[in-house]
């Protein structure tokens, strides 16, 4: 049957099925967002739900499989989900963010459609309008290794996600009323694991079993809004093996800091007496410790949890040196066939610098976050729909921030914030955080290598203590008060992508930009075309559709 692709579909549980063709496998998934009501602390209010879930749905993937996720938004606001960590190769079309999409309208759906292109790891997905990552939404996205790529440790016994988050009892609405009436988020209410806090009383049912002597891998991840969680289990160390996209140094931890849009993996051995154990996630860098705990059961175990609970580290020092702990696997595969360390990223020459210093402004009582001085805002024409139809002219401009801002960054200016790169250029780019509280920035499209971070302010001389070898390649850094963070990435990935705090008040208040990175060339193996589906608003509604790319 020349010319004609065969497709065989499989239904795998509720809401998903598999297809294969003669490319890479298909996944399937239809999703309904809805409110609902559920007590994660004790207390009925409005969440988010997937499919009726609180977390949403684990995406369960395998490097190269192509994922078509149909989401039909049942909210009464406009809605969009990201990737968080899924380079969208070619495709920022489907990032899922203000700068790229349309949001879906209540009562209509919109079809993701992407390609989870030579990637492995552990990642989560979150609404990106709004408020609404504060009441739901979220869950895991799992890569796997294909079944050639052999992974740095022998399979685990099972496979689990564990999400952690901060967690409000006041709805998404009043937090968004807050932050438009010119006030900060007080701190949260609590701490949840997978949308749960143990009782303690006896009556808590498992969230994970452990059969004796086996070995586990969880993934574990901060999908919260404004506080680093340290994760740990009673009585057992971790062994940690990925990090967002990376095999590591498989050193071993009795607890991990996972920082705001964090995700690590580890594997557990259930090497203690059989009964229940804590898994504990408490609040890092406030005065007020908020804990959250949930079991996991040995599968013959005999008895309660103890009620003492294992301690967490104190003071950010001590979360520094974990960082510096953090090794990139120079031997392991990647997600060909080639090892990851192939890439020598410590021996390109820097093009470009860019340095980004995040501040705070409550000029005219409205309170603003802002990166070197701009506060960004989301015009109703997305960022990169306004660009391929050829009239960013009319909706934004680029090159607002300078490379290096002056030592003191005056007033803060509301405006779209664009940064133009040009394509394939390799480039340092520095966090510098003047503030008192942490920060955490996710750069979409990319990894980048993590080489450094360090007390005080950044100079060119501090490019002497990078490490140039095995830094990790990441997707999301933390920044410890009064300290800066430098990252290295090629940008060979055209198309429109944000980079953004990951404490989500200061995302919503402007504390992000968008890089526009464009191949001159104008060409499909560069760029996909707008897809055939994409919701169309603002100016270039009604506008014919531009002259598609070619090879």
């Amino acid at each position: 049957m020349a010319g004609v692709m065969m497709m065989v579909l499989l239904f795998l549980s509720a809401g998903t099925m598999l297809g294969v063709q003669g490319e890479d496998p298909y996944l399937f998934f239809t999703w309904n967002v809805t409110y609902g009501t559920r007590s994660p602390l004790g207390v009925p209010q409005q969440v988010i739900l997937i499919n009726d879930q609180f977390p949403g749905p684990n995406i369960n993937s395998t490097s190269n499989n192509n994922i078509v996720l149909n989401v039909f938004n049942n909210l009464d606001e406009p809605f969009l989900l990201t990737w968080s960590g899924v380079q969208q190769r070619k495709n920022s079309w489907q990032d899922g963010v203000l700068g790229t999409n349309c949001p879906i309208l209540p009562g209509t759906n919109f079809t993701y459609h992407f390609q989870v292109k030579d990637q492995i790891g552990s990642y989560i997905y979150y609404p990106t309008t709004g408020m609404h990552r504060a009441a739901g939404g979220f869950g895991g996205l799992r890569i796997n290794s294909r079944l050639l790529i052999p992974v740095p440790y022998a399979d685990p016994e099972d496979d689990y996600t564990v999400i952690l988050n901060d967690w409000y009892t006041s709805s998404h609405a009043t937090l968004r009323k807050y932050l438009d009436d010119g006030r900060s988020l007080a701190r949260p209410t609590g701490v949840l694991i997978n949308g749960k806090n143990a009782k303690g009383d006896g009556k808590d049912e498992p969230l994970f079993t452990m059969k004796p002597g086996k070995t586990y891998k969880y993934r574990i991840c901060n999908a919260g809004i404004k506080n680093t969680l340290n994760f740990r289990i009673q009585g057992h160390t971790m062994k940690l093996v990925e990090m967002e996209g990376s095999h590591v140094v498989q050193n071993v931890y009795e607890s991990l800091d996972v920082h705001v849009g964090q995700c690590f993996s580890v594997l557990v051995t259930a090497n203690q007496a059989p009964k229940d154990y804590y898994m504990v996630a408490s609040t890092r860098f406030n005065k007020q410790v908020l804990t959250a705990k949930g079991i996991i059961r040995y599968t013959n175990g005999k008895g309660p949890a103890s009620p003492e609970l294992p301690e967490a580290p104190v003071g950010w020092a001590w979360s520094l040196n974990q960082f510096r702990s953090f090794r990139w696997n120079l031997t392991a595969s990647a997600a060909r066939p080639n090892p990851q360390g192939s890439y020598h990223y410590g021996s390109i020459n820097i093009t470009r610098t860019i340095k980004l210093v995040n501040s705070a402004s409550r000029e005219g009582g409205k309170l603003r976050y802002a990166l070197n001085g701009v506060s960004h805002v989301d015009p109703e024409t997305p960022l990169k729909i306004a660009e391929y139809f050829g009239i960013a002219d009319k909706v934004f401009k680029y090159n607002t921030i300078k490379d290096m801002p002056s030592a003191k960054i005056g007033k803060v200016v509301t405006q779209p914030n664009v940064l133009n790169q040009t394509f394939r250029n390799f480039v340092e780019i520095i966090f510098e955080n003047h503030e008192k509280s942490m920060q955490s920035y996710h750069l979409d499209g990319y990894s980048f290598f993590a080489v450094a971070i360090e007390p005080g302010t950044w100079t060119p001389e501090k490019r002497k203590n990078y490490n140039l070898l095995d830094a990790v390649s990441r997707t999301t850094i933390q920044v410890f008060p009064k300290s800066w963070a430098a990252i290295f990435l090629t940008f060979d990935n055209a198309g429109m992508w944000n980079i953004r705090s990951e404490m989500w008040e200061k995302t919503y208040l402007g504390q992000q930009l968008y890089v526009s990175v464009l191949s001159p060339e104008l060409s499909l193996r560069d760029e996909y075309n707008i897809p055939d589906n994409a919701l169309l608003c603002g100016k270039v509604k009604g506008l014919p559709k531009p002259k598609p790319y070619t090879i």
